[in-house]
Protein backbone atom coordinates (compact mmCIF):
# COMPACT_ATOMS: atom_id res chain seq x y z
CA UNK A 1 0.00 0.00 0.00
CA UNK A 2 2.98 2.47 0.98
CA UNK A 3 4.55 1.80 -2.30
CA UNK A 4 1.21 2.46 -4.84
CA UNK A 5 0.52 5.68 -2.36
CA UNK A 6 4.63 7.01 -3.23
CA UNK A 7 3.77 5.32 -6.68
CA UNK A 8 1.29 7.79 -7.15
CA UNK A 9 2.35 10.92 -4.67
CA UNK A 10 5.92 11.15 -7.11
CA UNK A 11 3.36 10.98 -10.26
CA UNK A 12 1.81 14.07 -9.24
CA UNK A 13 4.67 15.89 -8.14
CA UNK A 14 5.69 15.18 -11.47
CA UNK A 15 3.01 15.96 -13.44
CA UNK A 16 1.74 18.38 -11.58
CA UNK A 17 5.23 20.56 -11.82
CA UNK A 18 6.02 19.85 -15.42
CA UNK A 19 2.45 20.96 -16.77
CA UNK A 20 2.63 24.36 -14.70
CA UNK A 21 5.79 24.73 -16.14
CA UNK A 22 5.11 24.17 -19.93
CA UNK A 23 2.09 26.55 -18.99
CA UNK A 24 3.56 29.21 -17.31
CA UNK A 25 5.58 29.05 -20.74
CA UNK A 26 2.87 29.95 -22.87
CA UNK A 27 1.42 32.47 -20.15
CA UNK A 28 4.60 34.26 -19.17
CA UNK A 29 5.22 34.77 -23.26
CA UNK A 30 1.41 35.76 -24.08
CA UNK A 31 1.97 38.63 -21.44
CA UNK A 32 5.03 39.39 -22.81
CA UNK A 33 3.71 40.09 -26.23
CA UNK A 34 0.39 41.69 -25.13
CA UNK A 35 -1.92 39.14 -25.73
CA UNK A 36 -4.41 39.28 -22.45
CA UNK A 37 -4.66 35.42 -20.64
CA UNK A 38 -8.28 34.88 -19.28
CA UNK A 39 -7.25 31.63 -17.52
CA UNK A 40 -4.05 29.84 -16.58
CA UNK A 41 -5.53 26.46 -14.77
CA UNK A 42 -3.41 23.43 -13.54
CA UNK A 43 -5.67 20.75 -14.07
CA UNK A 44 -9.00 20.07 -15.55
CA UNK A 45 -12.42 19.82 -15.16
CA UNK A 46 -14.00 21.31 -12.05
CA UNK A 47 -12.40 23.96 -10.40
CA UNK A 48 -10.94 23.06 -6.74
CA UNK A 49 -9.44 26.67 -6.34
CA UNK A 50 -9.91 29.82 -8.29
CA UNK A 51 -8.59 33.26 -6.92
CA UNK A 52 -7.30 37.09 -8.85
CA UNK A 53 -4.82 39.67 -8.14
CA UNK A 54 -5.43 42.82 -8.03
CA UNK A 55 -5.06 44.50 -11.16
CA UNK A 56 -4.72 41.23 -12.96
CA UNK A 57 -7.50 40.12 -15.53
CA UNK A 58 -6.36 36.31 -15.32
CA UNK A 59 -8.08 33.91 -13.00
CA UNK A 60 -6.00 31.52 -11.85
CA UNK A 61 -7.32 27.74 -11.33
CA UNK A 62 -6.46 24.72 -9.74
CA UNK A 63 -8.76 21.67 -11.03
CA UNK A 64 -9.77 18.37 -10.03
CA UNK A 65 -8.35 16.38 -12.70
CA UNK A 66 -4.60 16.93 -12.37
CA UNK A 67 -3.90 15.68 -15.85
CA UNK A 68 -2.69 18.43 -17.35
CA UNK A 69 -3.79 21.94 -17.94
CA UNK A 70 -4.20 24.96 -20.39
CA UNK A 71 -4.18 28.59 -20.79
CA UNK A 72 -6.69 30.72 -21.96
CA UNK A 73 -6.31 33.94 -24.29
CA UNK A 74 -8.67 35.94 -25.21
CA UNK A 75 -9.40 34.85 -28.59
CA UNK A 76 -12.47 35.66 -31.20
CA UNK A 77 -13.01 32.16 -32.28
CA UNK A 78 -14.14 31.40 -28.91
CA UNK A 79 -16.20 34.05 -28.24
CA UNK A 80 -17.06 37.58 -28.87
CA UNK A 81 -14.45 39.88 -27.85
CA UNK A 82 -15.14 43.88 -27.01
CA UNK A 83 -13.54 46.40 -29.47
CA UNK A 84 -11.32 47.85 -27.27
CA UNK A 85 -9.79 44.50 -26.57
CA UNK A 86 -9.28 43.45 -30.05
CA UNK A 87 -5.68 44.62 -30.20
CA UNK A 88 -4.81 41.93 -27.41
CA UNK A 89 -6.46 39.03 -28.87
CA UNK A 90 -4.40 35.83 -29.75
CA UNK A 91 -5.93 35.21 -33.26
CA UNK A 92 -4.98 39.20 -34.10
CA UNK A 93 -1.19 38.67 -33.48
CA UNK A 94 1.31 38.74 -35.79
CA UNK A 95 2.16 35.00 -37.03
CA UNK A 96 5.68 35.58 -35.25
CA UNK A 97 3.88 36.15 -32.47
CA UNK A 98 1.63 33.75 -31.93
CA UNK A 99 4.12 31.06 -32.76
CA UNK A 100 6.56 32.55 -30.32
CA UNK A 101 3.42 31.59 -27.64
CA UNK A 102 2.97 28.63 -28.63
CA UNK A 103 6.76 27.44 -28.90
CA UNK A 104 7.30 28.82 -25.17
CA UNK A 105 5.50 25.87 -23.93
CA UNK A 106 8.13 23.13 -24.92
CA UNK A 107 10.73 25.98 -24.43
CA UNK A 108 10.08 26.50 -21.05
CA UNK A 109 10.13 22.46 -20.43
CA UNK A 110 13.39 21.96 -21.99
CA UNK A 111 15.01 24.97 -20.12
CA UNK A 112 13.30 23.65 -17.20
CA UNK A 113 15.46 20.49 -18.06
CA UNK A 114 18.51 22.23 -18.07
CA UNK A 115 18.05 23.95 -14.60
CA UNK A 116 17.89 20.96 -13.51
CA UNK A 117 20.81 19.43 -15.23
CA UNK A 118 22.79 22.11 -14.24
CA UNK A 119 22.06 22.15 -10.19
CA UNK A 120 22.58 17.94 -10.49
CA UNK A 121 25.94 18.55 -11.95
CA UNK A 122 27.21 21.35 -9.51
CA UNK A 123 25.36 19.15 -6.75
CA UNK A 124 27.63 16.15 -7.64
CA UNK A 125 26.37 12.57 -8.25
CA UNK A 126 27.37 9.41 -7.68
CA UNK A 127 27.98 6.33 -9.97
CA UNK A 128 29.86 3.17 -10.26
CA UNK A 129 33.28 2.83 -11.52
CA UNK A 130 33.11 2.53 -15.34
CA UNK A 131 35.03 -0.80 -15.59
CA UNK A 132 34.25 -4.15 -18.16
CA UNK A 133 33.83 -7.04 -16.59
CA UNK A 134 32.68 -9.50 -19.00
CA UNK A 135 32.95 -9.28 -22.84
CA UNK A 136 30.80 -11.72 -24.68
CA UNK A 137 32.35 -14.61 -26.92
CA UNK A 138 31.85 -13.66 -30.67
CA UNK A 139 29.68 -10.20 -29.68
CA UNK A 140 30.60 -6.80 -31.25
CA UNK A 141 33.08 -5.89 -28.19
CA UNK A 142 34.64 -8.79 -28.36
CA UNK A 143 35.24 -8.32 -32.20
CA UNK A 144 36.35 -4.97 -31.32
CA UNK A 145 39.25 -6.42 -28.62
CA UNK A 146 38.09 -5.50 -25.65
CA UNK A 147 38.50 -7.36 -22.67
CA UNK A 148 37.72 -7.79 -18.59
CA UNK A 149 39.61 -4.74 -16.61
CA UNK A 150 39.32 -2.35 -18.92
CA UNK A 151 38.47 0.73 -17.73
CA UNK A 152 36.14 3.22 -20.26
CA UNK A 153 37.68 6.99 -20.13
CA UNK A 154 36.20 8.34 -23.28
CA UNK A 155 33.33 7.45 -25.58
CA UNK A 156 34.20 9.37 -28.87
CA UNK A 157 35.69 12.36 -27.94
CA UNK A 158 33.55 12.78 -24.30
CA UNK A 159 34.53 11.84 -20.62
CA UNK A 160 32.65 8.88 -19.18
CA UNK A 161 33.62 8.94 -15.57
CA UNK A 162 30.56 6.37 -14.42
CA UNK A 163 29.25 3.34 -15.94
CA UNK A 164 25.47 5.29 -16.46
CA UNK A 165 27.63 7.44 -18.45
CA UNK A 166 28.72 4.84 -21.12
CA UNK A 167 25.62 3.56 -21.35
CA UNK A 168 24.52 6.93 -22.30
CA UNK A 169 26.98 7.76 -24.55
CA UNK A 170 27.14 5.03 -26.26
CA UNK A 171 23.49 4.48 -26.57
CA UNK A 172 23.25 8.25 -28.25
CA UNK A 173 26.47 8.51 -30.38
CA UNK A 174 25.97 4.95 -31.62
CA UNK A 175 22.65 4.37 -32.05
CA UNK A 176 22.96 6.83 -35.55
CA UNK A 177 25.25 3.93 -37.10
CA UNK A 178 28.72 5.85 -37.08
CA UNK A 179 31.74 3.56 -35.60
CA UNK A 180 32.16 4.42 -32.77
CA UNK A 181 35.59 4.86 -31.04
CA UNK A 182 36.08 4.06 -27.20
CA UNK A 183 39.10 4.30 -25.64
CA UNK A 184 39.93 2.36 -22.00
CA UNK A 185 42.67 2.25 -19.94
CA UNK A 186 43.66 -1.35 -19.52
CA UNK A 187 44.77 -2.74 -15.74
CA UNK A 188 48.69 -2.10 -16.61
CA UNK A 189 48.14 1.60 -17.17
CA UNK A 190 48.14 1.25 -21.05
CA UNK A 191 45.77 3.16 -23.06
CA UNK A 192 43.90 1.66 -26.03
CA UNK A 193 41.17 2.44 -28.23
CA UNK A 194 38.57 0.24 -29.71
CA UNK A 195 36.11 0.31 -32.52
CA UNK A 196 32.94 -0.26 -32.43
CA UNK A 197 31.28 -1.16 -35.69
CA UNK A 198 28.75 1.28 -36.31
CA UNK A 199 26.54 -1.02 -38.99
CA UNK A 200 26.41 -3.74 -36.56
CA UNK A 201 25.28 -0.71 -33.34
CA UNK A 202 22.67 0.37 -35.80
CA UNK A 203 20.95 -3.00 -35.85
CA UNK A 204 20.43 -3.08 -31.84
CA UNK A 205 17.24 -2.37 -30.42
CA UNK A 206 18.10 0.94 -27.76
CA UNK A 207 17.08 0.48 -24.35
CA UNK A 208 18.36 -0.37 -21.49
CA UNK A 209 19.69 -3.51 -22.60
CA UNK A 210 22.12 -1.60 -24.86
CA UNK A 211 25.56 -2.51 -23.27
CA UNK A 212 24.70 -5.76 -22.81
CA UNK A 213 23.50 -6.56 -26.56
CA UNK A 214 27.42 -4.89 -27.58
CA UNK A 215 28.70 -7.65 -25.19
CA UNK A 216 29.65 -5.36 -22.44
CA UNK A 217 28.43 -6.44 -19.00
CA UNK A 218 30.14 -3.68 -15.94
CA UNK A 219 32.72 -5.59 -13.07
CA UNK A 220 31.16 -6.40 -10.62
CA UNK A 221 32.75 -7.86 -7.09
CA UNK A 222 31.38 -10.99 -5.78
CA UNK A 223 28.90 -10.13 -3.63
CA UNK A 224 27.97 -12.33 -0.59
CA UNK A 225 24.48 -14.43 -0.88
CA UNK A 226 23.02 -12.38 1.96
CA UNK A 227 18.91 -11.45 1.72
CA UNK A 228 19.18 -7.90 1.88
CA UNK A 229 15.12 -7.31 0.77
CA UNK A 230 11.84 -9.24 0.85
CA UNK A 231 8.60 -8.84 -1.33
CA UNK A 232 5.95 -9.58 0.63
CA UNK A 233 3.75 -12.62 -0.39
CA UNK A 234 6.36 -13.43 -2.83
CA UNK A 235 8.34 -17.41 -1.87
CA UNK A 236 11.27 -15.98 -0.52
CA UNK A 237 9.48 -14.48 2.40
CA UNK A 238 6.74 -17.05 2.74
CA UNK A 239 9.52 -20.06 2.83
CA UNK A 240 10.83 -17.87 6.20
CA UNK A 241 13.68 -15.84 4.86
CA UNK A 242 14.66 -13.24 6.62
CA UNK A 243 16.49 -10.08 5.86
CA UNK A 244 20.06 -10.83 6.72
CA UNK A 245 20.49 -14.50 6.00
CA UNK A 246 23.32 -15.63 4.27
CA UNK A 247 22.27 -18.91 1.64
CA UNK A 248 25.17 -21.35 1.97
CA UNK A 249 24.12 -23.64 0.34
CA UNK A 250 21.26 -25.00 -2.45
CA UNK A 251 20.30 -28.55 -2.64
CA UNK A 252 23.80 -29.56 -1.47
CA UNK A 253 25.57 -27.33 -3.95
CA UNK A 254 27.58 -24.30 -2.75
CA UNK A 255 27.07 -21.12 -2.99
CA UNK A 256 29.70 -18.44 -3.33
CA UNK A 257 27.90 -15.28 -4.02
CA UNK A 258 24.42 -13.73 -4.75
CA UNK A 259 24.94 -13.92 -8.62
CA UNK A 260 25.48 -18.07 -8.41
CA UNK A 261 22.22 -17.78 -5.71
CA UNK A 262 20.26 -16.09 -9.12
CA UNK A 263 21.60 -18.28 -11.44
CA UNK A 264 20.31 -21.35 -9.74
CA UNK A 265 16.58 -19.71 -8.51
CA UNK A 266 16.14 -18.46 -12.19
CA UNK A 267 17.18 -22.56 -13.70
CA UNK A 268 14.39 -24.16 -11.31
CA UNK A 269 11.39 -22.51 -11.85
CA UNK A 270 8.27 -23.61 -10.00
CA UNK A 271 10.46 -26.80 -8.53
CA UNK A 272 11.19 -27.12 -4.57
CA UNK A 273 15.20 -26.27 -3.52
CA UNK A 274 16.23 -26.67 -0.50
CA UNK A 275 18.43 -23.92 1.10
CA UNK A 276 20.90 -24.20 4.06
CA UNK A 277 21.34 -20.64 5.16
CA UNK A 278 23.35 -18.97 7.77
CA UNK A 279 21.36 -17.11 10.30
CA UNK A 280 23.31 -15.23 13.14
CA UNK A 281 25.32 -18.16 14.93
CA UNK A 282 22.55 -21.06 13.55
CA UNK A 283 22.27 -23.16 10.53
CA UNK A 284 19.14 -23.79 9.10
CA UNK A 285 16.92 -25.35 6.62
CA UNK A 286 14.71 -24.27 4.42
CA UNK A 287 12.51 -25.36 1.54
CA UNK A 288 11.29 -23.00 -1.44
CA UNK A 289 9.33 -23.49 -4.69
CA UNK A 290 10.54 -20.08 -6.98
CA UNK A 291 7.59 -19.02 -8.98
CA UNK A 292 7.64 -19.43 -12.42
CA UNK A 293 7.80 -15.95 -14.47
CA UNK A 294 8.18 -15.77 -18.31
CA UNK A 295 11.36 -13.71 -19.39
CA UNK A 296 12.28 -13.29 -23.00
CA UNK A 297 9.68 -15.95 -23.77
CA UNK A 298 11.20 -18.81 -21.53
CA UNK A 299 10.28 -19.55 -18.23
CA UNK A 300 12.08 -18.65 -15.41
CA UNK A 301 12.35 -18.49 -11.35
CA UNK A 302 11.46 -15.76 -9.09
CA UNK A 303 11.93 -15.82 -5.11
CA UNK A 304 11.32 -11.79 -4.62
CA UNK A 305 14.49 -11.25 -2.64
CA UNK A 306 17.38 -8.23 -2.87
CA UNK A 307 20.91 -8.28 -2.32
CA UNK A 308 22.46 -6.85 0.86
CA UNK A 309 25.14 -5.08 -0.77
CA UNK A 310 28.25 -4.17 1.76
CA UNK A 311 29.27 -0.80 2.53
CA UNK A 312 32.90 -2.03 1.54
CA UNK A 313 32.30 -2.95 -1.74
CA UNK A 314 30.12 -0.05 -2.44
CA UNK A 315 32.92 2.16 -1.53
CA UNK A 316 35.68 0.74 -3.58
CA UNK A 317 32.81 0.64 -6.97
CA UNK A 318 31.37 4.38 -6.21
CA UNK A 319 32.91 7.35 -7.66
CA UNK A 320 31.81 11.28 -6.84
CA UNK A 321 31.71 13.25 -10.30
CA UNK A 322 30.83 16.87 -9.87
CA UNK A 323 31.42 20.71 -11.96
CA UNK A 324 31.74 24.45 -11.12
CA UNK A 325 29.06 26.56 -11.92
CA UNK A 326 30.18 27.56 -15.38
CA UNK A 327 31.77 23.71 -16.60
CA UNK A 328 28.21 22.45 -15.30
CA UNK A 329 26.45 24.69 -18.43
CA UNK A 330 27.96 22.72 -20.71
CA UNK A 331 27.34 19.73 -19.20
CA UNK A 332 23.47 20.37 -18.16
CA UNK A 333 23.41 21.72 -22.32
CA UNK A 334 24.75 18.60 -23.61
CA UNK A 335 22.70 16.43 -21.52
CA UNK A 336 19.42 17.86 -23.04
CA UNK A 337 20.44 17.58 -26.28
CA UNK A 338 21.67 13.83 -25.83
CA UNK A 339 18.38 13.06 -24.38
CA UNK A 340 16.23 15.07 -27.05
CA UNK A 341 18.38 13.33 -30.00
CA UNK A 342 18.20 9.81 -28.29
CA UNK A 343 14.48 10.61 -27.95
CA UNK A 344 14.23 10.94 -31.78
CA UNK A 345 16.27 8.47 -32.94
CA UNK A 346 13.98 6.00 -30.51
CA UNK A 347 11.27 7.68 -32.25
CA UNK A 348 12.28 7.48 -35.65
CA UNK A 349 13.17 3.73 -35.23
CA UNK A 350 9.99 3.08 -33.80
CA UNK A 351 7.86 4.52 -36.79
CA UNK A 352 10.22 2.31 -39.64
CA UNK A 353 9.98 -0.85 -37.51
CA UNK A 354 13.43 -1.28 -36.30
CA UNK A 355 12.83 -0.69 -32.51
CA UNK A 356 10.51 -2.53 -30.26
CA UNK A 357 7.50 -0.47 -28.78
CA UNK A 358 7.77 -1.44 -25.83
CA UNK A 359 10.06 2.16 -25.17
CA UNK A 360 6.85 3.89 -24.86
CA UNK A 361 5.29 4.48 -21.47
CA UNK A 362 1.67 5.29 -20.17
CA UNK A 363 0.89 6.56 -17.39
CA UNK A 364 1.15 3.42 -15.08
CA UNK A 365 4.51 2.87 -16.46
CA UNK A 366 5.26 6.59 -16.15
CA UNK A 367 3.69 6.25 -12.57
CA UNK A 368 5.54 3.15 -11.78
CA UNK A 369 9.54 5.14 -12.97
CA UNK A 370 8.52 8.05 -10.73
CA UNK A 371 8.42 6.13 -7.36
CA UNK A 372 10.96 3.94 -8.06
CA UNK A 373 13.59 6.97 -8.28
CA UNK A 374 11.75 8.56 -5.72
CA UNK A 375 12.46 5.66 -3.70
CA UNK A 376 16.27 6.05 -4.36
CA UNK A 377 16.72 9.64 -3.15
CA UNK A 378 15.89 13.27 -4.01
CA UNK A 379 18.76 13.15 -7.04
CA UNK A 380 17.40 10.00 -8.88
CA UNK A 381 14.15 11.59 -9.04
CA UNK A 382 14.83 15.50 -10.12
CA UNK A 383 17.10 13.07 -12.54
CA UNK A 384 13.47 11.52 -13.56
CA UNK A 385 12.26 15.39 -13.59
CA UNK A 386 14.51 16.37 -15.79
CA UNK A 387 14.41 13.17 -18.32
CA UNK A 388 10.16 13.58 -18.09
CA UNK A 389 10.45 17.46 -19.26
CA UNK A 390 12.57 16.76 -22.02
CA UNK A 391 10.21 14.03 -23.28
CA UNK A 392 7.33 16.52 -22.76
CA UNK A 393 8.96 19.31 -24.79
CA UNK A 394 9.67 17.09 -27.47
CA UNK A 395 6.02 15.39 -27.65
CA UNK A 396 4.15 18.47 -27.53
CA UNK A 397 6.72 19.58 -30.61
CA UNK A 398 5.31 16.79 -33.00
CA UNK A 399 3.27 17.92 -35.92
CA UNK A 400 0.04 16.52 -34.46
CA UNK A 401 -3.04 18.96 -34.33
CA UNK A 402 -4.06 19.24 -30.39
CA UNK A 403 -0.75 19.31 -29.73
CA UNK A 404 1.72 22.59 -29.87
CA UNK A 405 3.82 21.29 -32.95
CA UNK A 406 -0.13 20.59 -34.81
CA UNK A 407 -0.76 24.77 -34.04
CA UNK A 408 2.99 25.45 -35.99
CA UNK A 409 2.50 23.45 -38.93
CA UNK A 410 -0.91 24.71 -39.06
CA UNK A 411 0.87 28.84 -39.12
CA UNK A 412 3.95 27.41 -41.29
CA UNK A 413 1.12 26.54 -43.88
CA UNK A 414 -0.45 30.01 -43.02
CA UNK A 415 3.01 31.48 -43.87
CA UNK A 416 3.58 29.47 -47.12
CA UNK A 417 -0.20 30.31 -48.58
CA UNK A 418 -0.38 33.71 -47.17
CA UNK A 419 -4.16 33.31 -44.88
CA UNK A 420 -4.89 31.01 -42.02
CA UNK A 421 -6.24 27.38 -42.51
CA UNK A 422 -10.60 27.69 -42.60
CA UNK A 423 -12.32 26.56 -39.40
CA UNK A 424 -13.08 22.99 -41.12
CA UNK A 425 -10.07 22.52 -41.81
CA UNK A 426 -8.40 22.90 -38.62
CA UNK A 427 -11.20 20.78 -36.90
CA UNK A 428 -10.50 17.37 -39.18
CA UNK A 429 -6.71 18.00 -38.31
CA UNK A 430 -8.07 18.36 -34.60
CA UNK A 431 -10.07 15.20 -35.03
CA UNK A 432 -7.67 13.38 -36.57
CA UNK A 433 -4.86 14.92 -34.03
CA UNK A 434 -7.33 13.54 -30.99
CA UNK A 435 -8.01 9.65 -32.93
CA UNK A 436 -4.27 9.73 -33.24
CA UNK A 437 -3.18 10.86 -29.55
CA UNK A 438 -6.18 8.20 -28.01
CA UNK A 439 -4.28 5.16 -30.23
CA UNK A 440 -1.12 6.22 -29.38
CA UNK A 441 -2.16 5.94 -25.36
CA UNK A 442 -3.90 2.86 -26.20
CA UNK A 443 -1.03 0.91 -27.27
CA UNK A 444 1.10 2.50 -24.62
CA UNK A 445 -1.37 1.59 -21.88
CA UNK A 446 -1.14 -1.89 -23.70
CA UNK A 447 2.42 -2.29 -23.70
CA UNK A 448 3.31 -1.60 -19.98
CA UNK A 449 -0.46 -3.96 -18.89
CA UNK A 450 1.23 -6.71 -20.28
CA UNK A 451 5.12 -5.68 -18.67
CA UNK A 452 3.75 -5.59 -15.58
CA UNK A 453 1.43 -8.89 -15.71
CA UNK A 454 5.03 -10.60 -17.74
Amino acid sequence: MLDLLLKLGAFLVAIIVLVTVHEFGHFWVARRLGVKVLRFSIGFGRPLLTWRRRDDPTEYVIAAIPAGGYVKMLDEREEPVPEAELAQAFNRQKLWIRSAIVVAGPAFNFLFAFLLYWLLFMAGQSGLKPEIGEVAPESIAAEAGFEPGDLVLEVGDRPTPTWSSVWLTTLSEGIGGDDLNIRVQRPDGSEQVHILNGDLLADLEPGQGFLDAIGLQRASPLIPAVIGELIPGEPAAEAGLKVGDRVLQVDGVEIGDWQELVETVQAHPDQVLRLSIQRGAERLMLSIRPRSVEVDGEQSGRIGAGVQFPDELLDEQEVWVSYGPVEAIGQAARRVVDVSVLTLQIVGKMLVGTASVENISSPIGIANAAGQTASYGLSSFVQFLALLSVSLGLINLFPIPVLDGGHLLYFAIEGVIGRPLSDAVQEQGQRIGIALLISLMALAFYVDIARFLS
